[in-house]
């Protein structure tokens, strides 16, 4: 990373507090909770260091939904301009049955007339692409690629921040083994068509679904849940008689392409986000946290959002004021983001009905 002077200036001209007064952080994963962690504490004037276990920067993935919220968090940190330079707006989506037929809308129209601003959608790259210039840009981060986090290695930094996802060697380290992943009886699959669909939301059936969004000019972003699909010819042939354009986006799409993965959520939920005794001050943050299911698609709005809360506490309390920064940071966001993950895992249950009759009914008493 520019860790040159030139750098930090051009992060203080941006109005950003950058520079070497604050304390020191080691940030464990450098995806997108723990890349928009680092800028918050750069920006407050923190030393930022990153662990990232992979050898490189992970630009996998499809799309993400921001809701308003998380922009408003993204435009404090200093990365609305960004975002919305390659998001596109989600709107006029829709709830349907394999047949076709509208079930419902999605409350999209009413969440924008509420905020102000539409939902967002941007692909992940371009989303840890940006994350990653504004580091550079701010100057004073070290990412350190091929660098899991170890446990028993000296300290040192001021604030150790578990961003490492799921399976958080944080987690495990610093809060114990009494809430870790559990499995559903699915797994997930993600791509992108190389078409636009113009037809986007989800489709519900009996144990499955499928969901469309845009993602960018001439591309469709898709996910799927099948109880015991485990090949692309598995998939294909799950979809083959629902509604079109869904079996023409799996034909499409590359099974090199396609990303599997187990359906999984954190359980039970984490009594706090933040310990200051043992070893140090530490705080959890994104999935490390909080692991949900796909269904509301929050999973990077939450991260976004524990990020920006945590380096704002920090920066307001200072580095002598850790104990209660990391209070308010978990006052603030650990009901918050467990209400959303529960609410998910709720809605998983919900599309899934194996007998989606009574389902469609009530979901038919939306308004469409």
């Amino acid at each position: 990373m520019d860790t040159s002077a030139a750098g930090a200036e051009a992060g203080a001209d941006a109005g950003s507090d950058a520079g070497s007064d604050g304390g020191s952080a080691l940030v464990v994963g450098a995806g997108v909770g723990g890349l928009a962690t680092a800028i918050g504490l750069r920006r407050a004037g923190w030393t930022v260091t990153v662990l990232e276990r992979r050898a490189a920067p992970e630009r996998y993935g499809t799309a993400f939904g921001i809701h308003p919220t998380a922009q408003s968090a993204l435009d404090r940190l200093g990365l609305g301009a960004a975002l919305r330079e390659r998001a596109v707006p989600y709107r006029d989506a829709r709830i349907r049955r394999p047949d076709g037929r509208v079930l419902a809308a999605l409350p999209l129209e009413r969440i924008e007339r509420k905020a102000g601003r539409p939902e967002l959608l941007v692909s992940r790259p371009h989303l840890i692409d940006a994350l990653l210039a504004e580091l550079d840009r701010l100057g004073g981060t070290d990412i350190a690629y091929g660098c899991p986090y170890d446990p028993g290695a000296p300290g040192g930094a001021d604030l150790l921040v578990g961003a490492d996802g799921i399976n958080s060697a944080v987690r495990a380290a610093r809060f114990g083994a009494a809430s870790a992943p559990r499995e559903l009886a699915e797994a997930a699959w993600i791509g992108i068509a190389g078409f636009e669909t113009g037809v986007y939301g989800e489709t519900w059936g009996r144990g499955r679904f499928f969901g469309m969004t845009p993602v960018e000019p001439g591309r469709t972003n898709w996910y799927a849940t099948v109880p015991g699909a485990t090949t692309a010819r598995e998939l294909r042939a799950a979809f083959a008689d629902w509604h079109d354009p869904i079996p023409r986006v799996l034909a499409d799409t590359d099974p090199q392409t396609w990303i599997r993965y187990p359906m999984r959520h954190l359980h039970p939920a984490l009594p706090s986000f933040t310990r200051t005794a043992g070893h140090g001050p530490v705080a959890l943050v994104g999935d490390a946290a909080h692991a949900m299911t796909l269904n509301l698609g929050q999973g990077a709005c939450t991260a976004l959002l524990d990020a920006e809360a945590l380096a704002r506490a920090v920066a307001a309390h200072g580095p002598g004021g850790l104990p209660a920064a990391l209070r308010a940071y978990d006052g603030e966001r650990r009901r918050s983001a467990q209400r959303v993950a529960l609410g998910s895992r709720t809605l998983h249950r919900f599309m899934t009905a194996r007998r989606p009759a009574l389902r469609d009914a009530l979901v038919g008493l939306l308004p469409s």
